[in-house]
């Protein structure tokens, strides 16, 4: 990896990122992304020519609608009935796919009602980020930067770009302000530089006390990271146990995220993690969380040595050795899904039934025999439902009849994207399209916004993972507590999403 690459925090080579802009400044602030936005793990696609004729029937709905109530057009897409706009265009453009209708998008009172009608419900993100307040490494503004030192946009820096966009207070506002998410899980990431580490475990947990406390009640969950193959690495994992208390592990089997690292490892390895997961069910701590799939588009190169690490051959045996212990997969493994055309991969799924990677995942549980492998749909679902949602529909309709709906979880990568409350409302609008059901011979739809389903996506399936109370989950703590007060009173001042998003994303030929 060039010193460029390692600046910038991002897996792209510089030719690849040469060709992004940021999206906080460059993509349309519509209810939905309307072009895929990448948090620097993956290659953005460029803006396909739907999703071009997308972006082009919001803009244009959207400005109909709003001079019929009279405010501008940006202030409408901020609207239930904007959100509503959005899928409405999606569907002219992909068919179908979304559960949305015209009375919706052109009745505000409709679209409001249905808005809380969903509010109260139980939303789990068991995937999110933000940065410490003392976080040097600018290299996550390293693309605006290096476009002026370029002069491919010598303005670009007009617009604020501070590594505030990440930290804790816009992560409170886009999460629990801006959407309907009840309670998250803040996660971290390990470097081999250690400056490069987002958060510390200890601030990780603090983090949460304070939002909790503020709260006064649970809203926030935390991981301790744990970094296999570095010096001394069982001495926090003993720390974690005895002093932070954390509610799952996590780490990267690849190492370091930007790689490729000298530290990456295999889940059964037995004189490595064995005994790691003796000491976590021993101490109650039962359920980790892997990074797997997400890859760059070069990840052959980009990964020499190091890219099989992230596909899941070492999850089965693991997993079958100990079933005490849960193994969350997130980012559902998907490979470097965009790749080729998306119509392409549709294609290819069409024809044999095979998402790379992904596929592997949600065979383990028949294949092994186990119960206690997860697929966590962060990232690959937000990509999936903006480019092609066919596709989308394909793969989560996979997870669901094949892992089982029981095994499936949600995550988001908040904040890396911004408010992930697009991402909610697409998931309660899926369904799968009857001749995929069809032809693959599934029986399980994904149902309404409210299904038994889609609420075990949502919340379920983490709560027994996590250990939170049911009762408490299905019940109106989270309407009626400190946050969903702070809530109420920012909506009735008139707050509203600001529909930006964080990142990078493939230039335009023109601009939005």
């Amino acid at each position: 990896m060039s010193e460029m690459q390692r600046q910038i925090g991002v897996h792209m080579s510089e030719e690849e990122y040469a060709r992004c802009d940021p999206a906080e400044i460059s993509a349309f602030k519509s209810p939905i992304p309307t072009q895929v936005v990448s948090n620097g793990e993956y290659n953005p696609l460029p803006q396909t020519e739907q999703q071009a004729r997308v972006e082009g029937l919001i803009k244009e709905m959207g400005e109909q609608a709003a001079g019929r109530h009279g405010m501008d057009r940006r202030r409408f897409l901020q609207t239930s009935a904007g959100m509503a706009t959005a899928f409405l265009a999606m569907n002219k453009v992909f068919g179908p796919i979304w559960d949305v209708s015209e009375a919706e998008a052109a009745d505000m009172e409709m679209s409001e009602y249905r808005r809380k009608q969903l509010a109260g419900q139980f939303i789990f993100d068991d995937q999110t980020h933000f940065i410490r307040d003392d976080f040097k490494q600018e290299g996550l503004l390293g693309l605006p930067k290096w476009a002026v030192g370029a002069k491919v946009n010598p303005n670009i820096n007009d617009a604020p770009m501070t590594l505030a966009r990440f930290k804790m207070d816009n992560y409170l506002k886009e999460v629990f302000l801006d959407s309907d998410t009840k309670v998250s899980l803040l996660s971290g990431a390990p470097f081999d530089d250690p400056s490069w580490w987002l958060l510390s475990n200890d601030a990780i947990q603090n983090a949460c006390r304070a939002v909790n406390k503020m709260a006064g009640g649970t809203r926030m969950l935390g991981h301790t990271i744990i970094t296999p193959k570095y010096p001394n690495w069982m001495d926090e994992v003993d720390r974690g146990i005895a002093e932070l208390h954390p509610c799952s592990w996590k780490s990267y089997t690849i190492g370091d995220p930007f790689g490729p690292s000298k530290f990456a490892w295999r889940l059964d390895d037995e004189k490595l993690m064995y005994p790691f997961y003796e000491k976590a069910i021993k101490s109650g701590i039962n359920t980790i969380c892997i990074h797997k799939g997400l890859m760059p588009r070069d990840y052959e190169k980009a990964f020499a040595g190091t890219w099989l690490h992230a596909t899941v051959d070492d999850v089965g045996k693991a997993a079958k050795d100990w079933p005490g212990m849960n193994f969350v997969i997130y980012h559902a493994a998907m490979r470097p899904w965009l790749a080729d055309t998306p119509e392409r991969e549709m294609a290819e799924f069409d024809r044999t039934g095979y998402i790379q990677w992904a596929t592997d995942l949600a065979r383990i549980p028949e294949k092994f025999g186990v119960s206690n492998v997860y697929a966590d749909i962060g990232s690959t679902f937000a990509s999936t439902a903006v480019t092609n949602p066919r596709f989308c529909a394909a793969f989560l309709g996979q997870l669901v009849n094949v892992m089982g709906p029981e095994r499936v979880v949600w995550g988001t990568d908040a904040v890396w994207y911004g408010s992930p409350q697009w991402q909610i409302e697409a998931l309660r609008r899926l369904e799968i399209p009857e001749d995929i059901m069809k032809k693959q011979g599934w029986k399980i739809k994904l149902g309404g916004p409210n299904s038994e389903v889609k609420q075990k996506i949502f919340g379920l399936n983490s709560t027994a993972l996590y250990g939170l109370d049911l009762k408490l989950a299905q019940g109106p703590a989270f309407t009626s507590d400190k946050l969903a007060a702070i809530r109420e009173e920012y909506n009735a001042l008139g707050g509203d999403r600001s529909n930006t998003y964080y990142g990078y994303v493939a230039k335009k030929n023109t601009a939005a």
